[in-house]
Protein backbone atom coordinates (compact mmCIF):
# COMPACT_ATOMS: atom_id res chain seq x y z
CA UNK A 1 0.00 0.00 0.00
CA UNK A 2 1.07 3.65 -0.41
CA UNK A 3 2.17 5.21 2.87
CA UNK A 4 1.63 8.85 3.72
CA UNK A 5 4.40 10.35 5.84
CA UNK A 6 2.98 12.23 8.78
CA UNK A 7 5.61 13.01 11.43
CA UNK A 8 3.25 15.14 13.46
CA UNK A 9 0.73 12.30 13.71
CA UNK A 10 3.51 9.82 14.54
CA UNK A 11 4.68 11.96 17.47
CA UNK A 12 1.10 12.39 18.65
CA UNK A 13 0.46 8.65 18.50
CA UNK A 14 3.73 7.80 20.29
CA UNK A 15 2.64 10.09 23.12
CA UNK A 16 -0.79 8.48 23.02
CA UNK A 17 0.74 5.01 23.24
CA UNK A 18 2.76 5.96 26.31
CA UNK A 19 -0.30 7.58 27.86
CA UNK A 20 -2.26 4.37 27.26
CA UNK A 21 0.63 2.36 28.68
CA UNK A 22 0.28 4.26 31.94
CA UNK A 23 -3.44 3.47 31.95
CA UNK A 24 -2.87 -0.21 31.16
CA UNK A 25 0.10 -0.46 33.55
CA UNK A 26 -1.98 -1.05 36.71
CA UNK A 27 -3.71 -4.05 35.14
CA UNK A 28 -0.49 -5.52 33.77
CA UNK A 29 1.57 -4.85 36.90
CA UNK A 30 -1.21 -6.13 39.15
CA UNK A 31 -1.57 -9.11 36.83
CA UNK A 32 2.13 -9.77 37.19
CA UNK A 33 1.94 -9.29 40.96
CA UNK A 34 -1.11 -11.56 41.09
CA UNK A 35 0.80 -14.29 39.28
CA UNK A 36 3.75 -13.75 41.63
CA UNK A 37 1.60 -14.39 44.70
CA UNK A 38 -0.43 -17.13 42.99
CA UNK A 39 2.57 -19.41 42.59
CA UNK A 40 3.55 -19.65 46.29
CA UNK A 41 -0.11 -19.86 47.36
CA UNK A 42 -0.91 -22.73 45.01
CA UNK A 43 2.38 -24.60 45.54
CA UNK A 44 1.85 -24.48 49.31
CA UNK A 45 -1.87 -25.26 49.06
CA UNK A 46 -1.72 -28.30 46.77
CA UNK A 47 0.37 -31.44 46.47
CA UNK A 48 2.57 -32.00 43.43
CA UNK A 49 -0.02 -34.43 42.06
CA UNK A 50 -2.89 -31.94 42.44
CA UNK A 51 -0.83 -29.06 41.05
CA UNK A 52 0.06 -31.23 38.07
CA UNK A 53 -3.63 -32.00 37.52
CA UNK A 54 -4.39 -28.26 37.63
CA UNK A 55 -1.58 -27.60 35.15
CA UNK A 56 -2.92 -30.12 32.64
CA UNK A 57 -6.53 -28.89 33.11
CA UNK A 58 -5.52 -25.29 32.34
CA UNK A 59 -3.62 -26.50 29.28
CA UNK A 60 -6.82 -28.24 28.13
CA UNK A 61 -8.85 -25.06 28.79
CA UNK A 62 -6.49 -22.92 26.73
CA UNK A 63 -6.58 -25.54 23.94
CA UNK A 64 -10.38 -25.30 23.69
CA UNK A 65 -10.42 -21.49 24.01
CA UNK A 66 -8.01 -21.17 21.12
CA UNK A 67 -10.19 -23.25 18.82
CA UNK A 68 -13.63 -21.95 19.78
CA UNK A 69 -13.48 -18.47 21.33
CA UNK A 70 -10.30 -16.38 21.43
CA UNK A 71 -10.16 -15.66 17.70
CA UNK A 72 -13.68 -14.21 17.77
CA UNK A 73 -12.59 -11.61 20.32
CA UNK A 74 -9.46 -10.72 18.34
CA UNK A 75 -11.58 -10.26 15.22
CA UNK A 76 -13.76 -7.93 17.27
CA UNK A 77 -10.70 -5.81 18.00
CA UNK A 78 -9.35 -5.83 14.43
CA UNK A 79 -12.52 -4.67 12.62
CA UNK A 80 -14.28 -2.64 15.31
CA UNK A 81 -12.94 0.73 14.13
CA UNK A 82 -13.82 0.03 10.50
CA UNK A 83 -17.43 -0.80 11.35
CA UNK A 84 -17.60 2.13 13.74
CA UNK A 85 -16.65 4.45 10.87
CA UNK A 86 -19.22 2.78 8.61
CA UNK A 87 -21.86 3.08 11.38
CA UNK A 88 -22.95 -0.55 11.27
CA UNK A 89 -21.75 -1.71 14.70
CA UNK A 90 -25.08 -3.38 15.71
CA UNK A 91 -24.92 -5.74 12.75
CA UNK A 92 -21.22 -6.38 13.33
CA UNK A 93 -21.74 -7.15 17.02
CA UNK A 94 -24.66 -9.43 16.16
CA UNK A 95 -22.33 -11.34 13.86
CA UNK A 96 -19.69 -11.73 16.59
CA UNK A 97 -22.22 -12.95 19.16
CA UNK A 98 -23.75 -15.37 16.65
CA UNK A 99 -20.38 -16.87 15.71
CA UNK A 100 -19.41 -17.23 19.37
CA UNK A 101 -22.73 -18.92 20.25
CA UNK A 102 -22.43 -21.39 17.37
CA UNK A 103 -18.86 -22.15 18.44
CA UNK A 104 -19.95 -22.98 21.98
CA UNK A 105 -22.64 -25.39 20.75
CA UNK A 106 -20.16 -26.95 18.35
CA UNK A 107 -17.62 -27.37 21.16
CA UNK A 108 -20.02 -29.31 23.38
CA UNK A 109 -21.11 -31.50 20.49
CA UNK A 110 -17.54 -32.35 19.48
CA UNK A 111 -16.54 -32.87 23.13
CA UNK A 112 -19.24 -35.50 23.46
CA UNK A 113 -18.30 -37.25 20.22
CA UNK A 114 -14.55 -37.09 20.92
CA UNK A 115 -14.71 -37.71 24.68
CA UNK A 116 -12.68 -40.94 24.54
CA UNK A 117 -9.93 -39.23 22.55
CA UNK A 118 -9.88 -36.32 25.02
CA UNK A 119 -9.56 -38.70 27.99
CA UNK A 120 -6.61 -40.47 26.43
CA UNK A 121 -4.91 -37.29 25.22
CA UNK A 122 -5.23 -35.10 28.33
CA UNK A 123 -5.34 -37.92 30.94
CA UNK A 124 -7.77 -35.97 33.18
CA UNK A 125 -10.69 -37.41 35.20
CA UNK A 126 -14.24 -36.93 33.91
CA UNK A 127 -15.19 -34.25 36.46
CA UNK A 128 -12.24 -32.09 35.40
CA UNK A 129 -13.18 -32.45 31.75
CA UNK A 130 -16.73 -31.32 32.49
CA UNK A 131 -15.50 -28.45 34.68
CA UNK A 132 -13.30 -27.16 31.87
CA UNK A 133 -16.13 -27.41 29.33
CA UNK A 134 -18.44 -25.37 31.57
CA UNK A 135 -15.69 -22.88 32.43
CA UNK A 136 -15.03 -22.04 28.80
CA UNK A 137 -18.42 -20.28 28.49
CA UNK A 138 -17.65 -17.34 30.84
CA UNK A 139 -14.05 -17.34 29.60
CA UNK A 140 -15.24 -16.95 25.99
CA UNK A 141 -17.57 -14.09 26.93
CA UNK A 142 -14.75 -12.36 28.79
CA UNK A 143 -12.43 -12.73 25.80
CA UNK A 144 -14.90 -11.00 23.47
CA UNK A 145 -15.90 -8.20 25.85
CA UNK A 146 -12.32 -7.40 26.90
CA UNK A 147 -11.24 -7.05 23.25
CA UNK A 148 -14.18 -4.74 22.60
CA UNK A 149 -12.99 -2.61 25.51
CA UNK A 150 -9.53 -2.43 23.94
CA UNK A 151 -11.08 -1.50 20.59
CA UNK A 152 -12.91 1.37 22.31
CA UNK A 153 -9.57 2.48 23.85
CA UNK A 154 -11.07 2.17 27.35
CA UNK A 155 -7.76 1.28 28.93
CA UNK A 156 -8.71 2.25 32.50
CA UNK A 157 -11.85 0.11 32.42
CA UNK A 158 -9.82 -2.77 30.98
CA UNK A 159 -7.30 -2.41 33.81
CA UNK A 160 -9.97 -2.40 36.51
CA UNK A 161 -11.62 -5.55 35.16
CA UNK A 162 -8.29 -7.37 34.77
CA UNK A 163 -7.14 -6.54 38.30
CA UNK A 164 -10.42 -7.58 39.87
CA UNK A 165 -10.46 -10.83 37.92
CA UNK A 166 -6.98 -11.73 39.13
CA UNK A 167 -7.52 -11.19 42.82
CA UNK A 168 -11.11 -12.41 43.07
CA UNK A 169 -9.99 -15.68 41.47
CA UNK A 170 -7.19 -16.11 44.01
CA UNK A 171 -9.47 -15.32 46.95
CA UNK A 172 -12.23 -17.68 45.82
CA UNK A 173 -9.75 -20.47 45.09
CA UNK A 174 -8.30 -20.30 48.60
CA UNK A 175 -11.83 -20.19 50.06
CA UNK A 176 -13.02 -23.26 48.13
CA UNK A 177 -9.80 -25.18 48.83
CA UNK A 178 -9.87 -24.49 52.57
CA UNK A 179 -13.61 -24.90 53.02
CA UNK A 180 -14.52 -27.80 50.75
CA UNK A 181 -11.12 -29.52 50.21
CA UNK A 182 -11.69 -29.88 46.48
CA UNK A 183 -8.03 -30.04 45.50
CA UNK A 184 -7.18 -28.71 42.04
CA UNK A 185 -10.91 -28.38 41.28
CA UNK A 186 -10.93 -25.43 43.71
CA UNK A 187 -8.97 -23.37 41.18
CA UNK A 188 -11.36 -24.15 38.34
CA UNK A 189 -14.38 -23.35 40.52
CA UNK A 190 -12.79 -20.11 41.72
CA UNK A 191 -12.04 -19.11 38.13
CA UNK A 192 -15.59 -19.89 37.01
CA UNK A 193 -17.29 -17.77 39.68
CA UNK A 194 -14.80 -14.89 39.38
CA UNK A 195 -14.92 -14.69 35.57
CA UNK A 196 -18.72 -14.83 35.56
CA UNK A 197 -18.81 -11.80 37.86
CA UNK A 198 -16.24 -10.00 35.71
CA UNK A 199 -18.33 -10.68 32.59
CA UNK A 200 -21.18 -8.69 34.13
CA UNK A 201 -18.78 -5.83 34.87
CA UNK A 202 -17.33 -5.91 31.33
CA UNK A 203 -20.81 -5.83 29.84
CA UNK A 204 -21.45 -2.62 31.75
CA UNK A 205 -18.02 -1.09 30.98
CA UNK A 206 -18.15 -1.55 27.21
CA UNK A 207 -21.75 -0.23 27.12
CA UNK A 208 -22.64 -3.06 24.76
CA UNK A 209 -26.34 -2.99 25.61
CA UNK A 210 -26.58 0.60 24.38
CA UNK A 211 -25.43 -0.24 20.86
CA UNK A 212 -26.29 -3.93 20.54
CA UNK A 213 -29.50 -5.19 19.00
CA UNK A 214 -30.09 -8.40 17.09
CA UNK A 215 -30.09 -7.96 13.34
CA UNK A 216 -29.99 -10.27 10.39
CA UNK A 217 -26.52 -11.69 9.90
CA UNK A 218 -25.08 -11.25 6.40
CA UNK A 219 -22.27 -13.21 4.79
CA UNK A 220 -20.37 -10.04 3.96
CA UNK A 221 -19.90 -9.57 7.71
CA UNK A 222 -19.08 -13.20 8.45
CA UNK A 223 -16.49 -13.81 5.74
CA UNK A 224 -13.91 -11.17 6.83
CA UNK A 225 -14.16 -12.31 10.46
CA UNK A 226 -13.63 -15.95 9.56
CA UNK A 227 -10.94 -15.13 7.00
CA UNK A 228 -9.05 -13.12 9.63
CA UNK A 229 -9.91 -15.18 12.70
CA UNK A 230 -9.43 -18.78 11.62
CA UNK A 231 -5.73 -18.31 10.76
CA UNK A 232 -5.34 -16.60 14.14
CA UNK A 233 -6.94 -19.62 15.84
CA UNK A 234 -4.63 -21.92 13.92
CA UNK A 235 -1.68 -19.70 14.83
CA UNK A 236 -2.65 -19.66 18.51
CA UNK A 237 -3.02 -23.43 18.40
CA UNK A 238 0.52 -23.61 17.06
CA UNK A 239 1.59 -21.35 19.95
CA UNK A 240 -0.19 -23.70 22.34
CA UNK A 241 1.81 -26.55 20.86
CA UNK A 242 5.01 -24.62 21.61
CA UNK A 243 4.21 -23.48 25.15
CA UNK A 244 1.57 -25.84 26.56
CA UNK A 245 1.92 -29.24 24.89
CA UNK A 246 5.06 -29.95 26.93
CA UNK A 247 2.85 -30.25 30.04
CA UNK A 248 0.63 -32.80 28.32
CA UNK A 249 3.62 -34.73 26.96
CA UNK A 250 5.38 -34.74 30.33
CA UNK A 251 2.17 -35.82 32.07
CA UNK A 252 1.70 -38.65 29.59
CA UNK A 253 5.29 -39.85 29.94
CA UNK A 254 6.01 -39.31 33.64
CA UNK A 255 2.67 -38.53 35.33
CA UNK A 256 1.12 -35.46 36.98
CA UNK A 257 3.99 -34.96 39.45
CA UNK A 258 6.53 -34.29 36.70
CA UNK A 259 3.94 -32.22 34.83
CA UNK A 260 3.69 -30.13 38.01
CA UNK A 261 7.39 -29.20 37.72
CA UNK A 262 6.81 -28.07 34.14
CA UNK A 263 3.80 -26.08 35.36
CA UNK A 264 5.85 -24.39 38.08
CA UNK A 265 8.64 -23.59 35.63
CA UNK A 266 6.01 -22.07 33.38
CA UNK A 267 4.50 -20.20 36.35
CA UNK A 268 7.90 -18.74 37.25
CA UNK A 269 8.28 -17.22 33.79
CA UNK A 270 5.42 -16.82 31.28
CA UNK A 271 2.56 -15.49 33.50
CA UNK A 272 4.96 -13.11 35.26
CA UNK A 273 6.99 -11.85 32.31
CA UNK A 274 4.33 -11.58 29.61
CA UNK A 275 2.05 -9.09 31.47
CA UNK A 276 5.10 -6.89 31.97
CA UNK A 277 6.31 -7.25 28.39
CA UNK A 278 2.80 -6.79 26.97
CA UNK A 279 2.39 -3.32 28.49
CA UNK A 280 3.81 -1.91 25.25
CA UNK A 281 1.84 -3.95 22.73
CA UNK A 282 -1.50 -3.87 24.55
CA UNK A 283 -1.41 -0.06 24.29
CA UNK A 284 0.25 0.17 20.88
CA UNK A 285 -1.61 -2.34 18.69
CA UNK A 286 -5.05 -0.63 18.63
CA UNK A 287 -3.42 2.70 17.73
CA UNK A 288 -1.12 1.13 15.16
CA UNK A 289 -4.13 -0.53 13.49
CA UNK A 290 -5.93 2.82 13.35
CA UNK A 291 -2.84 4.54 11.90
CA UNK A 292 -2.37 1.82 9.32
CA UNK A 293 -6.01 2.11 8.28
CA UNK A 294 -5.28 5.84 7.80
CA UNK A 295 -2.35 4.93 5.49
CA UNK A 296 0.28 6.24 7.90
CA UNK A 297 3.72 4.56 7.84
CA UNK A 298 3.79 2.65 11.13
CA UNK A 299 7.24 1.10 10.68
CA UNK A 300 9.24 3.83 12.50
CA UNK A 301 6.90 3.55 15.50
CA UNK A 302 7.16 -0.25 15.61
CA UNK A 303 10.97 0.00 15.41
CA UNK A 304 11.08 2.39 18.37
CA UNK A 305 8.76 0.19 20.40
CA UNK A 306 10.89 -2.84 19.56
CA UNK A 307 13.91 -1.06 21.05
CA UNK A 308 11.98 -0.27 24.23
CA UNK A 309 10.92 -3.92 24.49
CA UNK A 310 14.50 -5.19 24.22
CA UNK A 311 15.58 -2.67 26.87
CA UNK A 312 12.86 -3.85 29.23
CA UNK A 313 13.02 -7.58 28.60
CA UNK A 314 16.58 -8.66 27.86
CA UNK A 315 18.32 -7.56 31.11
CA UNK A 316 15.50 -9.07 33.15
CA UNK A 317 15.62 -12.52 31.55
CA UNK A 318 19.43 -12.60 31.74
CA UNK A 319 19.35 -11.90 35.49
CA UNK A 320 16.56 -14.44 36.03
CA UNK A 321 18.59 -17.04 34.17
CA UNK A 322 21.90 -16.62 35.98
CA UNK A 323 20.16 -16.44 39.37
CA UNK A 324 17.48 -19.07 38.64
CA UNK A 325 17.57 -20.75 42.06
CA UNK A 326 17.70 -17.43 43.93
CA UNK A 327 14.77 -16.25 41.81
CA UNK A 328 12.78 -19.39 42.66
CA UNK A 329 13.44 -18.80 46.36
CA UNK A 330 12.56 -15.11 45.99
CA UNK A 331 9.08 -16.05 44.76
CA UNK A 332 8.53 -18.20 47.90
CA UNK A 333 7.90 -21.35 45.87
CA UNK A 334 7.39 -24.40 48.06
CA UNK A 335 10.55 -26.48 48.51
CA UNK A 336 8.96 -29.57 46.95
CA UNK A 337 8.96 -27.70 43.62
CA UNK A 338 12.58 -26.39 43.68
CA UNK A 339 13.55 -28.82 40.95
CA UNK A 340 11.59 -26.62 38.53
CA UNK A 341 14.25 -23.87 38.83
CA UNK A 342 16.33 -25.62 36.14
CA UNK A 343 13.65 -24.60 33.62
CA UNK A 344 13.85 -20.86 34.38
CA UNK A 345 16.74 -20.00 31.98
CA UNK A 346 15.15 -21.88 29.08
CA UNK A 347 11.59 -20.71 29.65
CA UNK A 348 12.51 -17.07 30.35
CA UNK A 349 14.54 -16.74 27.13
CA UNK A 350 11.71 -18.54 25.35
CA UNK A 351 9.33 -15.84 26.61
CA UNK A 352 11.79 -13.16 25.46
CA UNK A 353 11.83 -14.46 21.88
CA UNK A 354 8.07 -14.98 21.96
CA UNK A 355 7.65 -11.34 22.97
CA UNK A 356 9.87 -10.24 20.09
CA UNK A 357 7.48 -11.88 17.65
CA UNK A 358 4.72 -9.48 18.71
CA UNK A 359 6.63 -6.89 16.68
CA UNK A 360 7.86 -9.03 13.79
CA UNK A 361 4.46 -10.67 13.16
CA UNK A 362 2.40 -7.48 13.44
CA UNK A 363 2.94 -7.07 9.68
CA UNK A 364 0.81 -10.16 8.99
CA UNK A 365 -2.09 -8.81 11.05
CA UNK A 366 -2.01 -5.38 9.41
CA UNK A 367 -1.93 -6.93 5.94
CA UNK A 368 -4.63 -9.50 6.89
CA UNK A 369 -2.24 -12.30 5.98
CA UNK A 370 -2.34 -14.15 9.27
CA UNK A 371 -2.02 -17.46 7.41
CA UNK A 372 1.71 -16.74 7.13
CA UNK A 373 2.00 -16.44 10.90
CA UNK A 374 0.10 -19.70 11.24
CA UNK A 375 2.48 -21.53 8.90
CA UNK A 376 5.68 -20.39 10.60
CA UNK A 377 4.27 -20.98 14.08
CA UNK A 378 2.99 -24.41 13.07
CA UNK A 379 6.45 -25.33 11.77
CA UNK A 380 7.97 -24.17 15.07
CA UNK A 381 5.34 -26.00 17.10
CA UNK A 382 5.74 -29.31 15.28
CA UNK A 383 9.51 -29.15 15.69
CA UNK A 384 8.96 -28.31 19.38
CA UNK A 385 6.72 -31.37 19.86
CA UNK A 386 9.28 -33.61 18.17
CA UNK A 387 12.05 -32.22 20.37
CA UNK A 388 9.87 -32.68 23.48
CA UNK A 389 9.14 -36.30 22.65
CA UNK A 390 12.81 -37.03 21.99
CA UNK A 391 14.45 -34.94 24.70
CA UNK A 392 12.04 -35.57 27.61
CA UNK A 393 12.73 -39.30 27.42
CA UNK A 394 16.50 -38.66 27.40
CA UNK A 395 16.96 -35.53 29.52
CA UNK A 396 13.80 -35.05 31.60
CA UNK A 397 13.06 -31.45 32.60
CA UNK A 398 16.12 -30.08 30.80
CA UNK A 399 14.74 -31.62 27.61
CA UNK A 400 11.49 -29.68 28.08
CA UNK A 401 13.46 -26.46 28.49
CA UNK A 402 15.63 -26.97 25.41
CA UNK A 403 12.65 -27.94 23.24
CA UNK A 404 10.59 -24.92 24.34
CA UNK A 405 13.42 -22.43 23.84
CA UNK A 406 14.28 -23.89 20.42
CA UNK A 407 10.67 -23.70 19.22
CA UNK A 408 10.23 -20.08 20.35
CA UNK A 409 13.54 -19.00 18.82
CA UNK A 410 12.68 -20.69 15.51
CA UNK A 411 9.32 -18.91 15.46
CA UNK A 412 11.01 -15.53 15.95
CA UNK A 413 13.70 -16.29 13.38
CA UNK A 414 11.20 -17.24 10.68
CA UNK A 415 9.04 -14.16 11.36
CA UNK A 416 12.13 -11.94 11.07
CA UNK A 417 13.15 -13.55 7.77
CA UNK A 418 9.73 -13.68 6.06
CA UNK A 419 8.97 -9.97 5.60
CA UNK A 420 6.09 -8.67 3.51
CA UNK A 421 6.72 -5.87 0.99
CA UNK A 422 6.79 -2.42 2.63
CA UNK A 423 6.85 -3.93 6.15
CA UNK A 424 10.61 -4.09 6.78
CA UNK A 425 11.70 -2.89 10.23
CA UNK A 426 15.00 -1.25 11.09
CA UNK A 427 17.11 -2.67 13.91
CA UNK A 428 17.08 -0.25 16.89
CA UNK A 429 20.89 -0.19 16.82
CA UNK A 430 21.41 2.81 19.13
CA UNK A 431 19.28 1.24 21.85
CA UNK A 432 21.12 -2.07 21.45
CA UNK A 433 24.52 -0.31 21.64
CA UNK A 434 23.53 1.39 24.89
CA UNK A 435 22.36 -1.97 26.26
CA UNK A 436 25.69 -3.63 25.41
CA UNK A 437 27.70 -0.82 27.01
CA UNK A 438 25.53 -0.85 30.13
CA UNK A 439 25.99 -4.61 30.41
CA UNK A 440 29.75 -4.21 31.02
CA UNK A 441 29.60 -2.67 34.55
CA UNK A 442 26.63 -4.90 35.41
CA UNK A 443 28.67 -7.93 34.31
CA UNK A 444 31.62 -6.80 36.43
CA UNK A 445 29.37 -6.54 39.50
CA UNK A 446 27.99 -10.01 38.78
CA UNK A 447 31.52 -11.44 38.57
CA UNK A 448 32.40 -9.71 41.84
CA UNK A 449 29.46 -11.37 43.55
CA UNK A 450 30.33 -14.72 42.02
CA UNK A 451 34.10 -14.90 42.48
CA UNK A 452 34.97 -12.41 45.24
CA UNK A 453 34.31 -13.13 48.95
CA UNK A 454 31.27 -10.83 49.07
CA UNK A 455 28.42 -11.98 51.31
CA UNK A 456 25.04 -10.94 49.92
CA UNK A 457 21.60 -12.47 49.61
CA UNK A 458 20.29 -13.62 46.26
CA UNK A 459 17.64 -10.89 46.33
CA UNK A 460 20.26 -8.19 46.83
CA UNK A 461 22.37 -9.57 43.99
CA UNK A 462 19.45 -9.65 41.57
CA UNK A 463 18.26 -6.12 42.26
CA UNK A 464 21.69 -4.49 42.56
CA UNK A 465 22.91 -5.85 39.22
CA UNK A 466 19.68 -4.73 37.52
CA UNK A 467 19.82 -1.32 39.20
CA UNK A 468 23.41 -0.74 38.08
CA UNK A 469 22.52 -1.68 34.51
CA UNK A 470 19.60 0.75 34.26
CA UNK A 471 21.47 3.59 36.00
CA UNK A 472 24.30 3.32 33.46
CA UNK A 473 21.79 3.08 30.62
CA UNK A 474 20.01 6.23 31.83
CA UNK A 475 23.33 8.12 31.94
CA UNK A 476 24.11 7.04 28.40
CA UNK A 477 20.64 7.86 27.12
CA UNK A 478 20.33 11.32 28.62
CA UNK A 479 23.96 12.49 28.87
CA UNK A 480 26.57 10.61 26.80
CA UNK A 481 24.88 8.74 23.95
CA UNK A 482 21.65 10.51 23.21
CA UNK A 483 21.19 9.49 19.56
CA UNK A 484 17.68 8.13 19.03
CA UNK A 485 16.64 5.27 16.73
Amino acid sequence: MEYVENKELEEKEIKGIFADMLKYAPSKLCGMFGNVITLPIYTHLFSTEQYGLYTVSIAMLSFLCIIFSDWVGLSGLRFFRMHQIEKDLPKYLTTLVTILSINMMLMFGLAFLCRHWMYSFFHVPFKYLMAVLVLIIPVAIRALLSQLLRAQLKSVAYSVATILNQFVTIGLTVFFAKTFHLGAASILLGMGVAISLIDILLLYQCELLKIFKFQKVEWKFIVPIIKYGIPIAATSLSAWIISQSNKIIMGGISGFTKAAFVGVGYGLTMPILMPLFAMITVAAIPRIINMYEGKVDVRPIITKLLGYYILLALPLVVIMSIYSMDYTLLLKTHSKFYEASVLVPYFSFGVFFLGLTDYTTLQYHLANKTHIEFIIKLISGVIGVILNLVLIAKMGLIGVGIATLAANFLYFLLSAIIVLPNFNLRIPKNTICRILISAVPAGILYCAYRFAPISASGTLKIFSVLLLFYVVYALLKFKLYRTSD
